[in-house]
């Protein structure tokens, strides 16, 4: 997702100041960080990383050190506040395996939202048929992924209102690609007795075979926002 759209998402959320926030699997804080600096929100971001956590909170400090965020790490899956139903927004962008799929995901992100708070899920989604081969090859299964409308229905056969959906175009997946196999081969260049170069450049090098020839024409990338019902 490009830098302009991550703005633009921010803006539509239209939150109120000092909103309550959950974000599970925060990866180096920008989104609830972002959130903080905005609109003034307090609340929780969880991730399995220490090491993103550690950024995380330096981050904050940086940026916004009188922001009431707090950040916790551990398995977002065992993630219990003191009461359900209390955050104004909960999101979850691109980790949905976490809770095992999409459905998973909008289930507990809707449990910790009051009735008429935010849902935010970051899903992948089959733009066509994939091959067997891309499959195989990747490791995946076709059940894995919902499609682009899909992923709507599941949400509101929850009784889930969806709000908008924020897609990622080829520029965005060619960046976010590119920039892996751009940092994998500054990698090896900067660290050649490295005891995993040999895992990281196998490891990029199979990435550029999945996404060049079947993943870009085949998966995308979308963020969808739901808004819980206030009452049922």
């Amino acid at each position: 997702m490009s830098i302009d759209k991550h703005e633009q998402l921010i803006n539509i959320l239209n939150l109120k100041s000092g909103a309550r926030v959950l974000e599970i699997a925060i990866g180096k804080g920008e989104f609830i960080i972002r959130l903080a600096e905005k609109y003034g929100v307090t609340g929780t971001g969880v991730d399995i990383s220490k090491y993103f956590i550690s950024i995380a909170k330096k981050k904050l400090e940086t940026r916004n050190a009188g922001a009431n965020l707090e950040f916790i790490q551990m398995n977002g899956a065992d993630y219990q506040p003191e009461k359900l139903g209390t955050f104004d927004l909960a999101a979850c962008i691109g980790a949905s395996w976490i809770f095992k799929g999409h459905k998973g995901t909008l289930k507990f992100l809707a449990s910790m939202v009051v009735p008429g708070g935010l849902i935010v899920a970051g899903e992948p989604y089959w733009k066509k048929e994939p091959e067997e081969e891309y499959l195989k090859f990747s490791n995946q299964t076709r059940e894995e992924f919902g499609t682009y409308h899909g992923n709507v229905v599941v949400g509101e056969n929850m009784g889930l209102k969806l709000l908008y959906i924020m897609a990622s175009n080829m520029d965005d997946w060619d960046m976010y690609e590119g920039l892996q196999w751009n940092a994998a081969g500054k990698f090896a260049l900067e660290h050649p007795d490295d005891n995993d170069l040999e895992e990281i450049q196998s490891k990029s090098e199979k990435s550029k075979i999945e996404y060049l020839r079947w993943g870009r024409d085949c998966l995308g990338w979308a963020i969808y926002i739901f808004r819980k019902p206030l009452t049922g």
